[in-house]
This record gives C-alpha cells, structure tokens and sequence, in this order.
C-alpha cells in the first residue's frame, strides 16, 4: 500500500514539474521573440515642441550670461 502512494506522489511530483517546466519555457520563448524584434517595429514618439522651444530659451539665456 504504501509503495503504491509512493509511486501516486511521484507521478503527482513529475507532471507537476513537466507543467512547470512548459510554462516557464514558453514564457522565455515570448521574451525571446519580443527582444528579437526589429527597432522598426516600435512606433517613433513624437517631438515634444514645448520641450525644443523650452531648450532653445535656455541656451539663449546661457549665451548671455557668457
């Protein structure tokens, strides 16, 4: 009897590692193909114009003060 619960435990034990085991592998696939992909593939952000104008005030005001 109790090897056989031995034996129930150990097959409960393996296909809960192979499960285990699937999952993780396929999530490290997913990574593997989302860091593969080309820079292209992202969309460019657009230019903050607020950002330009408000460093080009800056440097104005810094040649002055040279």
């Amino acid at each position: 009897m109790q090897s056989s619960l031995q034996f129930t435990e150990l097959a409960a034990a393996t296909i809960f590692a192979a499960g285990a085991a699937s999952a993780l592998q396929w999530l490290f696939l997913l990574a593997a193909f989302r860091m593969m992909r080309p820079a292209t593939a992202r969309q460019p952000q657009p230019v903050r114009s607020a950002l330009v104008s408000g460093t080009r005030e800056l440097v104005r005001r810094m040649a002055r003060v040279r």
